[in-house]
């Protein structure tokens, strides 16, 4: 078995792995890592190896005490790729992304494919049939517009997430809600139809955090995942293994 971890900027996710399958995932903020590895340890005494992706950094320490219990492949931009990265500058390529790019190389060969990552940013990866990442877009998530409107205005409030009931907003939150939602969702039905006519049977996964807030308001059809971020993590371990 595997174990995949996930380090983020607030949250470290966790899945464990029987070979392609999902066996366990859980989340946990970074105080309580070494709590949270202890308990998946005791659980799941046949892990044999793990892989660590962080877009934040992992302390030496937490690294150290992940490697009392299983071997380790740290994710890098070194590591060994299922697919062809084209990508102008592979060093400052964000390693959430390389996991999802290689999400789509296992799951979805020879075939376009569209990879959305609805979270603090939303992402956009373009993996092509013949196996090549050509690269994407970035913009801002959910969270970061509700924020920003707050933060760099003088009177406008800071306001949760929430799904407008219609286009023109009559009050100052229901036009913040109709603005920030709808434009997200614009944008992503905008790149997915710009997509379809540059790539034949295009395949669209949306995952991330808020996968589940936008999913059913989209347009466009696609496959909902909000674990392909640890499968393919998953898979870039086992590929590493060869």
């Amino acid at each position: 078995m595997n174990l995949v971890i996930d380090v983020g900027n607030t949250l470290i996710k966790l899945g464990v792995f029987d070979k392609e399958h999902l066996k366990h995932r859980t989340t946990c903020v970074k105080k309580d890592f070494l709590h949270t590895l202890n308990t998946i340890s005791e659980t799941f005494p046949g892990i044999e190896n793990s892989i660590v992706s962080s877009v934040s950094n992992i302390t030496e320490q937490h690294l150290f005490e992940l490697k009392q219990w299983f071997p380790v492949l740290n994710l890098t931009h070194e590591t060994k790729l299922p697919f062809n990265n084209e990508y102008a500058t592979p060093h400052t390529l964000g390693i959430d992304r390389i996991a999802l790019v290689s999400a789509a190389a296992a799951q979805f060969p020879k075939k376009n494919v569209l990879i959305i990552d609805a979270g603090t940013c939303i992402t956009y990866d373009f993996l092509t049939s013949e196996n090549k990442y050509l690269g994407g877009a970035i913009s801002p998530g959910l969270s970061l517009r509700y924020k920003s409107l707050h933060t760099f205005t003088e009177k406008l409030p800071l306001l949760e997430a929430n799904n407008p009931q219609k286009v023109i907003g009559n009050t100052t939150n229901t036009a913040i809600h109709s603005g920030i939602v709808n434009g997200v969702l614009y944008e992503i039905d905008g790149f997915i139809e710009d997509s379809k006519k540059k790539w034949n049977n295009l395949t669209v996964i949306l995952t991330g955090g808020d996968v589940h807030f936008l999913r059913d308001s989209l347009k466009n059809d696609i496959f909902a995942n909000s674990n392909f971020l640890l499968e393919g993590l998953n898979h870039i371990l086992e590929y590493n293994k060869h």
